[in-house]
C-alpha cells in the first residue's frame, strides 16, 4: 500500500522498487497491481542460474527481462512500478537488451525473410516444428514462432508480402485456436548472436585462450545450452539496473539493511564460484568479470531520486507510518468482526480485497456478524491497519487463511496424451497377428506400378514385416515392460501368449463382474450436502485449488451423496493436491456422524498425514488419531478404545489398522493411499473393510489392473493433471559427474531455502560420498540414509530431513 501510495502521490514513472527476495518481489508486485492496475506493474526476475553455471536461464525469464527493460526505456509504455529482488537489482544488464520487440500486425507488408532473420538475431532457434518458447519454424508462406513471453505459439500466414492472418495455435495438434490482430515478439536471449557479440567472442580467443572452445562457438553465432554463463565476458558496457531509471523516475529500497546483506551474500557466492572456475581453467579469478555488482556502488550512477522504506527507523529524520496487521481467523470470524466494528466506530474506512465473487461472499459473511466492509476485486497477499490515514485493508487470507498465488499457471508445452500416442522409430509395437516388434520407420515401396507407404516392423531372427499405412489399426503401442522380447514371425510363441492373456482376462472379467454387482446392489450411506463448517474448512485452505482439484472434489462429493458406495480413484503427481481432497472427503463423513480411516503404507506417511489432518481440523471439534508402531501400548489401547466408542473421528494408520483388534463404531469412509504398495494379505483385509462403505484411493502411479478398472468404468477415476500455480518446473540435466555442478546445484537449492536428495548407488561407500558433499558445501547440513540402517534410525533420519533439520540427504 505504501508503494502504491508513493506511485500515485509522486507521479514519477517508473518507481524501481527493490525487496530482499524473489518471493517478496512477486507478492509486492501482485499487491501493488491490485491498486494501480496489472498493466502498470512489472516484476523483473533475476536469472535462476548461478554465475558461471553452464546452464541457461529459462527462455521465459530472459524474455520477461527484455520486455521490462524495454518498457523502462520507452516513454510510451513505461510502467508505474517495477519490482525487483536483491539478486535482480545487483545483476548487471546489457542496455541493448531494451530494444523494442518485433511487432507484426494484420494486413501490414512484412518481408518474410527479414522477419526470420530478426528473430534469429533475437535468439530464436530455427526448428522444423515449433513446440517450445524461443523456437521459430518456416513452411512456405507460414512462419510459426513461440514468443518468449507468450502463453501460446503464434502462426503468421502471408499472402505475398502482406500478413494475411495471425493466430495462436496448439502445440499438441498444431491447429489454430484464436485469431489475433497483432503479435509482439521479445528477444529469447539476453546474449544475442549479433555481429558485435560475435566479434567480441572472436577477439577473446587470443586474450583468454582457456575458453577457446566456447569463444569459437559463440563467434560462429551458435546457440547452445549454457551460453549465458559467458555473458560477463561478452558485454562490453554492462550497466546496473538503477542506472537505467530516468530522471523523472525514482528508486525505492525496501528494507535497505536486508538488501545490503543479501547483496553481500550474492557477491560472496560469486567469488567462491569464480575461484572454482579459475582453478579449473588455470587462470586468475581476480581478472574474471562478474555478473553482479556490489551494493555500495549500486547507486553511484543514478540520476533519479532514491527513497528508503525501512521497517524500523534508521535515522532521526525518518518519517514513520504506523501500521499493524491482522490475526488470521481460520474460519472463526467473530473476533475479527469485533475488531472491525471497533474500527468502523472509530471512523476508519474498511476495505476487503479478494477476487470477484469471493470479496462479495466474505463481505456478506462479515456483515452477518455486524461488520460492514467495502468489497474490492483485488488479490492481496495480506492487509494492514493504517492508523495515520484511518484506513483498514483486509485480504482474503486475513479472513480465511487461504494464501493466494502470484505466478500464473504454466502452460504445458505439449498435450501429454497426444505425445504418448506418437509413433517414433525404435518404439516397440504389437501387431495383432504377429506379436511384439520394433518399429523401424516409414518406407515407400513400389507394388504393381504404384508406390505405397508402409510401416516397417522388425521381428526376432531378422524378419521384416511391411504393413500398409491403411492397415495401421492392426498395430498397437507396446505398453508392458521397458525391454520386451521380440516375437518370431510364423512361430507359436505369440499364439501361446495370447491364449495365456485371454485366460487371465476372463479371470479378471469374472472378478470385475462380481465386484460391480456387489457394488451396485449394496446399500451405502448417502451423505448430506455440505454443511457450513464444510465451507469454512474449505475456505481456510491456504492455497489456491487447481482446476483439476475442484473438478475432482465435485465428483467425490457427488459420489458420497449417492446411496451407492463410492469407489473412486484419484490419480495425480506428488504435490498436486490429492491429500487435500482426502481431508475434505473425511470431514464430510465426520459431519454426518461417521468415522473416516486413512490407510497409508509407511509410518512416516502416517505421521505426516496425521499432522496435516490435525492442522486442518484444528478450529473444529473433531478428533484425529494415528495408529503406528511409534505409539506405546497404553497409547494404542486408548486409540482403539476411542475408535470403538466413536470418540475418534478420523484415524490415520499403517497396516496396523488392518489388525483384528481394530473395531470401528460406524466407519463411513476408507481412504487408501498408494494401494499397490500393500501386500497380498493386507489387500485381502482391505477388501473385507470395503463392504458397504465409501472408498477413496489416492495414487501417483496406478498399477495396470487398477487403471484398467478405472478406464472401463468399474472404478471411477479423477485425474489431477494441472500443477499448482507456484510449483517450479522440473529441470533435468545430464552430464559427466564432477564436483563443480554438484556444488552449484546444492548451493542453488540452499539459496532458495530448499532441500536436496543426493542419490548414491552403493551402501559400501555412501559415507565417503556424504563427506565429499560436506567438503564441497561446508555450510550444508548433511545426513545419510540407506536400507541397511536400523529401521528406527532410518525413520528418524528421514523425519528429521522432513522437518528441515538437514539440507542434504545422501541416500540410496
Amino acid at each position: 500500500m505504501a508503494v502504491a501510495g508513493l506511485s500515485a502521490a509522486s507521479e514519477r514513472r517508473p518507481l524501481l522498487v527493490a525487496v530482499p527476495t524473489r518471493t517478496e518481489a512477486e507478492t509486492l508486485a501482485s499487491d501493488v497491481a491490485a491498486f494501480v492496475g496489472p498493466e502498470e506493474v512489472e516484476e523483473l526476475p533475476a536469472w535462476e542460474t548461478l554465475p558461471f553455471e553452464r546452464v541457461s536461464p529459462s527462455i521465459e525469464t530472459m524474455g520477461r527481462r527484455c520486455r521490462v527493460l524495454h518498457r523502462m526505456a520507452d516513454p510510451a509504455s513505461v510502467p508505474a512500478v517495477v519490482v525487483v529482488s536483491a539478486r535482480a537489482l545487483a545483476q548487471f544488464v546489457d542496455p541493448s537488451a531494451a530494444s523494442p520487440p518485433v511487432t507484426v500486425r494484420l494486413g501490414d507488408p512484412v518481408d518474410q525473410v527479414e522477419l526470420v532473420r530478426r528473430l534469429s538475431v533475437f535468439g530464436y532457434r530455427r526448428e522444423h516444428q515449433v513446440e517450445h518458447r524461443g523456437e521459430v519454424a518456416v513452411r512456405g508462406s507460414i512462419v510459426d514462432v513461440y514468443p518468449s513471453t507468450g502463453a501460446a505459439p503464434v502462426r503468421i500466414d502471408f499472402w505475398g508480402d502482406d500478413v494475411d492472418r495471425i493466430a495462436e495455435f496448439s502445440v499438441g495438434d498444431q491447429r489454430s485456436v484464436a485469431s489475433l490482430e497483432r503479435v509482439e515478439v521479445y528477444p529469447a536471449r539476453e546474449l544475442r548472436p549479433d555481429a558485435a557479440m560475435r566479434r567480441r567472442a572472436a577477439s577473446l580467443v587470443a586474450t583468454q585462450p582457456w575458453g577457446r572452445e566456447q569463444w569459437d562457438r559463440l563467434a560462429d553465432g551458435t546457440l547452445f545450452e549454457g551460453m549465458e554463463s559467458w555473458w560477463p565476458w561478452l558485454v562490453e558496457q554492462p550497466s546496473l539496473l538503477p542506472d537505467l531509471v530516468p530522471g523523472d523516475g525514482a528508486v525505492v529500497l525496501v528494507e535497505p539493511r536486508r538488501l545490503s546483506d543479501r547483496a553481500d551474500e550474492i557477491l560472496a557466492e560469486e567469488e567462491d564460484l569464480a575461484a572454482g572456475l579459475a582453478k579449473t581453467w588455470s587462470t586468475d579469478a581476480a581478472g574474471m568479470p562478474r555478473l553482479h555488482g556490489g551494493f555500495d556502488g549500486l547507486l553511484d550512477g543514478v540520476s533519479a531520486p532514491v527513497w528508503m522504506l525501512p521497517t524500523a527507523p534508521d535515522s532521526p529524520g525518518t518519517q514513520i507510518l504506523t501500521a499493524s496487521g491482522w490475526d488470521r481467523s481460520h474460519g472463526d470470524v467473530e473476533p475479527l468482526a469485533a475488531r472491525l466494528r471497533e474500527l468502523v466506530a472509530g471512523g476508519y474506512q474498511v476495505v476487503l480485497g479478494a477476487p470477484g465473487p469471493t470479496a462479495d461472499r466474505l463481505s456478506t459473511l462479515l456483515a452477518d456478524h455486524g461488520a460492514h466492509v467495502e468489497p474490492l476485486d483485488a488479490s492481496l497477499d495480506r492487509g494492514a491497519v493504517l492508523a495515520d490515514v484511518k484506513l483498514a485493508v483486509l485480504a482474503e487470507t486475513d479472513v480465511t487463511g487461504r494464501r493466494r498465488t502470484h505466478r500464473p499457471p504454466r502452460v504445458r508445452s505439449r498435450d501429454q496424451r497426444r505425445f504418448l500416442a506418437d509413433l517414433v522409430p525404435g518404439a516397440f509395437v504389437v501387431h495383432h497377428h504377429h506379436g511384439v516388434a520394433r518399429f523401424e520407420g516409414m518406407v515407400q515401396r513400389a507394388t504393381g506400378g504404384h508406390e505405397r507407404e508402409y510401416l516397417l516392423l522388425a521381428y526376432r531372427g531378422g524378419d521384416r514385416l511391411y504393413v500398409p499405412s491403411d492397415q495401421i489399426d492392426a498395430i498397437r503401442h507396446y505398453t508392458g515392460g521397458e525391454s520386451p522380447t521380440l516375437s518370431r514371425m510364423g512361430g507359436s510363441d505369440w499364439t501361446a501368449t495370447k491364449n495365456r492373456v485371454r485366460r487371465a482376462v476372463e479371470e479378471v472379467a469374472q472378478e470385475l463382474v462380481v465386484l460391480y454387482q456387489r457394488r451396485m446392489t449394496t446399500a451405502g450411506h448417502a451423505f448430506s450436502v455440505d454443511t457450513v463448517w464444510q465451507g469454512e474448512l474449505e475456505d481456510a485452505f491456504e492455497y489456491q485449488e487447481t482446476r483439476d482439484q475442484l473438478q475432482a472434489l465435485v465428483e467425490v462429493k457427488n459420489d458420497m451423496e449417492r446411496s451407492v458406495p463410492m469407489d473412486r480413484l484419484i490419480v495425480g503427481d506428488v504435490g498436486f493436491g490429492k491429500t487435500e481432497i482426502a481431508v475434505r472427503a473425511a470431514f464430510k463423513a465426520v459431519q454426518d456422524g461417521l468415522q473416516a480411516a486413512v490407510l497409508v503404507p509407511t509410518t512416516l506417511l502416517a505421521q505426516q498425514h496425521t499432522q496435516t489432518f490435525r492442522d486442518r481440523y484444528a478450529p473444529f471439534p473433531s478428533r484425529v488419531e494415528t495408529l503406528s508402531r511409534f505409539l506405546t501400548p497404553p497409547q494404542t489401547r486408548e486409540v482403539l478404545r476411542g475408535l470403538e466408542s466413536g470418540e475418534v473421528d478420523v484415524i490415520v494408520g499403517t497396516h496396523r489398522m488392518l489388525s483384528a483388534d481394530v473395531r470401528f463404531k460406524r466407519l463411513g469412509l476408507l481412504v487408501i493411499d498408494e494401494e499397490q504398495r500393500f501386500g497380498v494379505r493386507h489387500k485381502e483385509a482391505i477388501k473385507s473393510m470395503r463392504a458397504g462403505i465409501d472408498v477413496l484411493t489416492l495414487t501417483a502411479t496406478p498399477v495396470p489392473r487398477t487403471l484398467e478398472m478405472s478406464l472401463t468404468g468399474i472404478r471411477d477415476m479423477s485425474l489431477l493433471d494441472t500443477p499448482p500455480a507456484d510449483r517450479q518446473p522440473i529441470l533435468t540435466y545430464v552430464g559427466e559427474h564432477a564436483d563443480r555442478p554438484v556444488a552449484e546445484a546444492i548451493r542453488r537449492e540452499l539459496l532458495r531455502e530448499g532441500q536436496v536428495f543426493y542419490v548414491h548407488n552403493r551402501v559400501a561407500d555412501i559415507e565417503h560420498a556424504a563427506e565429499r558433499v560436506r567438503s564441497l558445501v561446508p555450510e550444508a547440513r548433511v545426513a545419510v540414509a540407506h536400507g541397511r540402517m536400523d529401521e528406527g534410525t532410518l525413520e528418524q533420519v528421514v523425519l528429521d530431513f522432513a522437518d528441515y533439520r538437514y539440507d542434504v540427504l545422501v541416500c540410496t
